[in-house]
């Protein structure tokens, strides 16, 4: 039976408002307020709210049958709990279905993964927390920023005990392979990935409403078709999109959602079934190692880390940025750690990019990358100032080595609590064991009702008694010694 894993992004843009050089130093605050509230409200309204609407409806249809995955950024929950609470209010009802499966990614959308991997553990956890907090779930597969993977990260995600992973099935990656079946990361074997199909999943978010399109219109007993006719032995695919594609990437002018809403009962009809990505990795076996040597995401033709480190400008302003993430960190200063979370934000460095889109830019207030740039750039030069200004009177080698021996610190603080979490649990099996050992107790009571067998008790001293007697007939024998004194 071929099994879908549909799954949606949501991510939403922090814009930064126009800063000056000038307001380096005196201006704090970065962000352009009226922007951030009009562009969610409207992607909420457009996109998120019926799409939602329209997957609760598939849920209550088909209980048990309809299956999704959803994760959220942190930045967008933020977002959505300021200006359009109705959104996390859908998500939760969705989530009451019980046919949704939330996934963790890292808390800004940001490049940590690449730049920082403490940080990276540090915004995976929030954002886990955060969704404990929201929906009651414990995510056990991570999505990266932009679907950002390679084998280093891989393997990193594994330590942090997640159980899959998702990532783009790119073509000079996968070579001859299909990405329709489950693989394993080559330094991490017990870390599941699956791949995205971009070509069935850009046709609904990017192509469906395209008249040009050689597939124009699409249906959905076309696409189920598409599917049912995949090699027998491809039983997974995998469908990953932005929820922004049904709505906004796809106007619901052009009835998006009544195709997606179709969908169940045409798969239904072909033996085609849908599952959560953690409901495919505990019961796919993989079909073997998959090779990342160099990063891949889901953007572009390239399917790599050119729409936002592609250029000087993109690398300088990243470089810049994370190089204070330690100072961020141990400053535990919420507000710094805030604006570093959507300074972060992966939006930033692609409004810089030099090279053109598959499908168009959005350049947000920016006239260009270069106006990108110097913005951002004005506004990292006072984020940065005000970071260092906690550690006056520290060189940077100093601090540097301040920072190891924390660091240190922790990792031996770290296996200090595995030791003793293991202790622990030696200690509770041993209170186990104790307390089973009086199991057998009722044996002697039973022995007690019987008086005649605890009345012979007392005949086992007999034999005691007669080993005393020749002691008691020794003394005797002196008293015919003095009886011949007498005579």
């Amino acid at each position: 039976m071929k099994t879908v894993c549909l799954y949606f992004e949501i991510h939403q843009n922090i814009h930064l408002k126009r800063y000056r050089f000038f307001d380096i130093g005196t201006d704090h605050y970065y962000y352009d307020d009226y922007e951030n509230e009009r562009s969610i409200t409207e992607t909420a309204e457009k996109s998120y709210v019926p799409a939602l609407e329209a997957l609760i409806e598939m849920a209550k249809k088909d209980p048990g049958y309809f299956k999704c995955a959803i994760s959220l950024s942190g930045c967008a929950i933020e977002q959505l709990e300021n200006h359009a609470p109705q959104v996390i209010e859908l998500l939760g009802e969705l989530n009451d279905t019980g046919c949704v499966e939330f996934l963790a990614e890292p808390y800004s959308h940001g490049f940590a993964s690449l730049k920082d991997p403490e940080g990276f553990k540090l915004e995976v956890d929030r954002l886990c927390k955060k969704v404990k907090t929201l929906f009651g779930q414990q995510p056990k597969v991570l999505r990266n920023s932009c679907l950002i993977y390679d084998d280093e990260i891989g393997e990193m995600v594994a330590a942090m005990g997640f159980k899959g992973m998702l990532a783009e099935g790119a073509k000079h990656v996968l070579g001859w392979k299909s990405p329709h079946f489950v693989y394993n990361c080559c330094r991490a074997p017990k870390l599941k990935l699956l791949l995205r199909d971009y070509s069935l999943s850009e046709d609904i978010s990017f192509r469906f409403n395209d008249s040009s399109w050689s597939e124009h219109p699409l249906f959905a007993d076309k696409y189920a078709n598409w599917i049912a006719g995949l090699p027998e032995e491809e039983q997974v695919i995998n469908i990953f999109m932005e929820l922004c594609a049904l709505g906004i990437f796809q106007p619901l002018s052009s009835n998006i959602l009544d195709f997606m809403k179709a969908l169940p009962e045409q798969f239904k009809q072909r033996d085609i079934a849908f599952a959560t990505p953690s409901e495919i990795c505990a019961k796919v076996k993989s079909a073997g190692d998959l090779v990342v040597e160099y990063p891949t995401s889901w953007v572009d033709e390239e399917r790599d880390l050119s729409p936002w480190l592609g250029n000087a400008m993109q690398q300088e302003a990243c470089n810049k940025l994370y190089s204070i993430a330690e100072r961020v960190r141990i400053s535990r200063n919420k507000r710094l750690q805030q604006d570093f979370d959507y300074l972060q934000a992966s939006n930033n460095l692609r409004f810089m990019s030099t090279k053109p889109n598959s499908y168009g830019g959005y350049r947000g207030i920016y006239d260009s990358p270069f106006d990108a740039f110097t913005n951002y750039m004005n506004i990292l030069g006072d984020f940065i100032t005000r970071v260092n200004n906690l550690f006056p009177d520290l060189e940077n080698e100093e601090l540097n080595s301040l920072l190891t021996t924390i660091k240190n610190q922790a990792d031996e603080l770290e296996r200090k609590d595995k030791e003793l979490e293991k202790l622990q649990a030696m200690l509770g099996q041993l209170e186990q064991a104790d307390s089973a050992a009086p199991a057998p107790a009722p044996k002697p009571a039973t022995a007690a009702k019987k008086p005649a067998a605890a009345a012979k008790k007392p005949a086992a001293k007999k034999p005691a008694e007669k080993k005393a007697a020749p002691a008691k007939k020794a003394a005797p024998a002196k008293k015919p010694a003095a009886k011949k004194a007498d005579k």
